[in-house]
């Protein structure tokens, strides 16, 4: 769509009370109530500098006005959608131009829906139902982006230049009859979005990508291995709160602005640095920054041969102790250094084939097992590719891919029972083997007491809390899914695998009974991955019960598109997770009203 500015203004003269069509934008800053909590005269001054500068004279180009102001965000109001939209798509292109320019200035990311109606005007105000609905659309923006109504879609179909996603029908808050709405992505996601200040007595750290210096891109899965075990040995102790390899991955291949990062993840301490591999040579280099004064801490360097990397990334996790955690006791620390292979090949494989797990795809997945099965055949002792075969089987047999369910549901128990004899304290296995007895065996006391072994021996793993929370849906104990499934999202905010983090906070309120949630859950699960049948089972299921009925069949016939041979008897027969006879009949009527094949 052309963004040539217009030169009439709207005119506000009507009658006191008389009604017009006209269109109209919310405007709201991402985490502006955090962001003034924590550099209030800053952000107060950029707020001012892009409402006089940006915001007020881009409307006035696109024939509109700012009717108010409403402390965090603005109303804008235009003669017709195409004014509104421009307006909008300027402000974001404005924004993005001026945070790049400006890295040290508070990140400003606004989301902006654009809706359209019949309104009541004032100088100073505009009402009507439509407004009421565009404030509502604006909270489901994506930030950096903007939201368009149906209406405003259909009036402009085929003048936008930019690609517009689907969101489908959206529930919004406090208002009756949901909402359709598309999205415009923004061309590059603000990366410096604010997040609640960590208020856990535990000292907070983030390990960064380690950018890879030896100019192999196929090495940026080596460098994040690397990482990755820094980050479960640092995790393993209850003296930090450590964020996940997966939630720092936006930052691979840039320079790291320590307090960049502590705004957007809520820690305190940032370890960055690069890692150069020459065959089996490697050469790491880190820093220990405390993110909220810029000091560096600590730094080191050190070169190894492939084989040693495991010394010497135990080495580094003791001096990143010695600068954020100069009270853990010697046996503490000796406990919670990970086991590690004899083998280096083997942990290349695993390093790869988990790559390949999150992808849900048919060729991939395929191969992920096989790299398992390798790096087990490699070296026997190591207990990571054990642990993550046993997620594949679980993975295949949920997703309704397995030839031969039962067979698959015994090797997968077999697999992560394996991976627990050759490492009691291992995370992944501990919390695998718990979600396989409970999903697959319905054994929920036996994986509740593995569960508990899971956060004993790694307080800080996201996916043993993330995956706690089913089983505790399953059994009932709701209100406990909810804060599992939240709280292993806050140890991984950025995820590579966010789709499973929602479908299971769906899960835990669809259980609960508030749909509304359950839905908002269900659809962020779905739009990152649609192929995933745990999602779209129960997103059915809820919107059913919603009383969205057209919705929840276009879901149960995704379902079906993924998983052709699907019923409701087969299911609830072999694969019904539920042991809350309440929460089992009010599932089983729900798929059934989403109209899948009894």
């Amino acid at each position: 769509m052309s963004a040539q500015p217009m030169t009439r203004v709207l005119e506000t003269e009507d009658a006191p009370g008389a009604r017009r069509f006209a269109a109209f934008a919310f405007a709201d800053v991402v985490g502006y109530t955090i962001l003034m909590a924590t550099e209030e005269a800053r952000t107060h001054r950029r707020w001012m500098a892009v409402l006089d500068g940006v915001l007020r004279p881009l409307a006035a180009d696109h024939g509109g006005r700012i009717v108010k102001s409403t402390g965090d965000g603005v109303l804008a109001e235009f003669d017709a959608p195409r004014g509104a939209v421009a307006w909008a798509l300027a402000v974001q292109q404005r924004l993005s131009q001026e945070d790049k320019a400006e890295p040290e200035a508070p990140t400003l990311a606004l989301r902006i829906a654009v809706h359209a109606g019949d309104i009541t005007a004032t100088a100073h105000d505009i009402y009507g139902q439509g407004v009421n609905v565009a404030a509502r659309l604006q909270e489901h923006a994506p930030a950096g982006g903007v939201l368009l109504s149906a209406l405003v879609q259909d009036r402009l179909a085929g003048a936008l230049a930019q690609p517009v996603r689907d969101l489908g029908w959206l529930t919004l808050k406090h208002l009756p009859q949901p909402e359709r709405a598309f999205a415009i992505d923004p061309e590059t996601p603000p990366t410096r979005l604010p997040s609640p200040p960590d208020v856990s007595p535990l000292p907070s750290l983030a390990v960064m990508p380690l950018r890879n210096l030896g100019g192999d891109p196929q090495d940026d899965y080596f460098a994040d291995g690397v990482v990755d075990d820094i980050v479960v040995s640092l995790a393993n102790l209850r003296e930090l709160m450590v964020v996940s390899r997966s939630s720092t991955l936006a930052w691979r291949g840039r320079d790291i602005d320590p307090r960049e990062v502590s705004r957007a993840l809520g820690v305190r301490y940032v370890v960055s640095g690069s890692v150069r591999r020459a065959g089996r040579h490697v050469r790491v280099q880190v820093e220990l920054c405390d993110a909220q004064t810029g000091t560096s801490l600590w730094g080191d360097r050190a070169e190894t041969e492939g084989g040693e990397i495991f010394a010497l990334q135990d080495r580094l996790v003791e001096r990143i102790l010695a600068g954020v955690a100069p009270h853990v006791r010697a046996a503490e620390l000796q406990r919670a250094l990970r086991k590690r292979p004899e083998s280096f090949t083997a942990y290349d494989l695993t390093l790869r084939g988990i790559g390949l797990l999150h992808r849900l795809d048919g060729a991939g997945f395929t191969e992920a097992r096989g790299l398992f099965a390798t790096a087990m055949a490699h070296d026997p002792g190591f207990a990571l590719p054990a642990a993550w075969a046993a997620r594949w089987y679980s993975l295949n047999v949920g997703q309704g891919w397995s030839l031969d369910p039962r067979a698959d549901m015994e090797q997968a128990a077999n697999l992560s029972a394996r991976a627990i004899e050759l490492d009691r304290q291992n995370a992944v296995a501990l919390a695998t083997h718990a979600h396989l007895r409970s999903f697959l065996f319905h054994d929920y006391d036996t994986a509740l007491v593995f569960f508990e072994r899971a956060l004993s021996a790694c307080p800080n793993s996201a996916l043993a809390w993330l995956l706690s929370s089913a089983t505790l849906s399953y059994v009932g104990r709701t209100a406990d899914a909810i804060r599992h499934a939240e709280h292993g999202l806050r140890l991984s905010p950025f995820d590579q695998s966010l789709f499973s983090y929602y479908n299971l906070l769906g899960l835990a309120h669809y259980a609960h009974g508030d749909m509304a949630q359950a839905i908002k859950w269900y659809h962020l699960s779905y739009t990152e991955m649609p192929n995933f049948t745990a999602t779209l089972r129960v997103y059915a299921a809820a919107l059913a019960a919603a009383g969205e009925a057209d919705r929840a069949r276009d879901i149960a016939a995704r379902l079906l598109a993924v998983e052709p041979g699907f019923s409701i008897a087969d299911y609830a027969r072999t694969r019904m997770p539920f042991r809350d006879e309440r929460i089992r009949a009010r599932y089983i009527t729900d798929l059934h009203a989403a109209g899948l094949p009894a």
